[in-house]
């Protein structure tokens, strides 16, 4: 059974910054993405970031690339984001997900099977 947990979230300031994890276990191959997303109240689900373990690339979304950064630790089974500059705007529940997602297609929440928890991230100004 695949299982993800975040952890990380929490209150900081206006031009603060966090580091999200997400531990992943019950992958049976290393053929797997983890993609970070974020949903503010009222808002869809958007996608921030993605590593995908097969080919140990990442991606980040134009709308926070330069301030997030993703990467792992594959003896750790785990995923980082690094959330630098954060404003309010960058409010929101993060989710980690895992699936057989690629470049093309990390952004897009139905190429998902599994999700995390949530953890909250909160940008006070």
């Amino acid at each position: 059974e695949v299982q993800l947990v975040e952890s990380g979230g929490g209150l900081v300031q206006a031009g603060g910054s966090l580091r999200l994890s997400c531990a992943a276990s019950g992958f049976t191959s290393d053929d797997y993405g983890i993609g970070w997303f974020r949903q503010a109240p009222g808002k869809e689900r958007q996608a921030v970031a993605c590593f995908t373990r097969f080919d140990g690339r990442t991606y980040v979304d134009d709308s926070v690339k330069g301030r997030f950064t993703v990467s792992a630790d594959n003896a750790k089974n785990t995923v980082y984001l690094q959330m630098d500059s954060l404003k309010p705007e960058d409010t929101a529940i993060y989710y980690c997900a895992g699936g057989w997602v690629s470049g093309a297609t990390y952004h897009r929440p139905s190429e998902y099977d599994y999700w995390g928890q949530g953890t909250q991230v909160t940008v006070s100004s």
